[in-house]
């Protein structure tokens, strides 16, 4: 491949995904859905006009830092401080509910497993897939809507960063099972640090860019800074704590979301969201869709799981809103907004692969497990929105 190919892959991308977001929109669902769409026509599974090189893997991953990084921006601290205990107890029962009736799902299909077989580790890591929760279409579908700073809102985005933490936890128990070099203990001392770092950091951080942002209001060096700062925080998450890189951008627009000219960061970091690292990210996850490994029995374990993945959210996550005081609409928009899978369920299933806990057949479910709730998830929500508006 010559290096300005990937012209032509922006190029490809930008029209399609525009053009069937635009398409989305008329048709009165978020333009999400026709972005995803958009990278499933033009992947390697139908059109083939673009190959997931790794520079449109890197490009997404900004895409999603960006989005993360907004969504920080975006939140009402006041409200997200509240809603905290509240989606503290949200995500642990988004990972319980999956991480069962993941493991069930998979005995009941292929039987009985005895304890400690390879069977069972496979059946354990199918639930553990389950349990993570992609926000970023679910945030992109909120803001769209102008819903992303309600309770409703707030507590999805809460809920599912915690989600995030949770779900990375058990993976890492889940493989300390069976390699024995992998130490649990380490994961939970990391996010710790890491809460401290935020903390300590976050709080010399946000002193320094209000005492920038009087002396300097309203200028570009704001957003420039902000958006280093952001790439920072994604870094240092990722490289020193293994914490996820979009939790390190929330973390870093929480952080600045209560100086003067967060509205005027966000802005900025809209633009190019908007323009192209958005349409790249929704893109690349039709992008990574083939179908090559599936065959008759396997279409039907791949439509159960899916089928069970989804439910296993909206129940697990439904039902603690429900108990917590959330009113019947508003705790069904919660499980709803919690039930999308993305990048944290891709990343779960490539550790899997690469320590032999499932084959890579199984690639392909969770794929579909994707490209199913990162379009149904939207269109569920404005759904929902649409019928139930008052509620917020």
């Amino acid at each position: 491949m010559e290096a300005y190919d990937v012209f032509k892959d922006l190029a490809i991308i930008i029209i399609f995904a525009k053009f069937f977001g635009i398409l989305a929109r008329k048709c009165k669902a978020p333009q999400v859905v026709g972005e995803i769409v958009a990278g499933l026509l033009i992947g390697p599974s139908v059109l083939g006009l673009v190959d997931q090189t790794d520079f449109i893997v890197q490009m997404a991953e900004i895409g999603v830092v960006l989005l993360m990084f907004s969504a920080g921006l975006g939140t009402d601290l006041k409200e997200l401080l509240k809603t905290g205990p509240v989606a503290f107890l949200i995500a642990c029962c988004g990972v319980f509910v999956p991480l069962v009736l993941g493991a069930v799902f998979y005995i009941c299909y292929y039987g009985a497993q005895p304890w400690g077989s390879e069977g069972f580790y496979k059946a354990v890591f199918i639930g553990t897939i389950m349990t993570a929760t992609s926000v970023s279409i679910t945030v992109s579908s909120l803001k769209e809507m102008g819903k992303l700073k309600t309770k409703v809102g707030t507590t999805i985005l809460s809920a599912a960063i915690i989600d995030d933490v949770i779900g990375i936890m058990v993976l890492t128990f889940v493989i300390g099972f069976k390699d024995p070099e992998t130490e649990p203990s380490k994961v939970v001392i990391s996010t710790v640090l890491f809460f401290v770092f935020a903390i300590v950091v976050g709080f010399i951080s946000y002193k320094v860019f209000k005492i920038v942002d009087k002396r300097y209001p309203h200028t570009r060096r704001i957003p420039i800074a902000g958006l280093a700062y952001c790439f920072a925080f994604a870094y240092i998450a990722e490289h020193f704590f293994g914490i996820a890189d979009i939790t390190g951008a929330y973390f870093a627009g929480i952080i600045l979301c209560s100086i003067n000219d967060s509205d005027y960061i966000a802005e900025k970091m809209d633009i190019n969201s908007y323009m192209i690292f958005g349409p790249i990210f929704f893109a690349s996850i039709g992008l990574k869709t083939s179908f090559d490994h599936l065959n008759g029995e396997f279409v039907l374990f791949s439509i159960g799981f899916v089928v069970v993945a989804l439910l296993c959210k909206i129940i697990g996550c439904g039902l603690m809103a429900r108990i917590c005081k959330f009113k019947g609409p508003d705790a069904l928009k919660i499980g709803v907004g919690m039930m999308t899978r993305g990048e944290v369920a891709l990343i779960v299933a490539q550790k899997g692969l690469s320590v032999g806990m499932i084959g890579s057949e199984y690639f392909t479910a969770v794929i579909l497990l994707i490209i199913v709730s990162s379009i149904s998830t939207p269109i569920m929500l404005k759904i929902l929105y649409t019928k139930h508006a008052e509620i917020d």
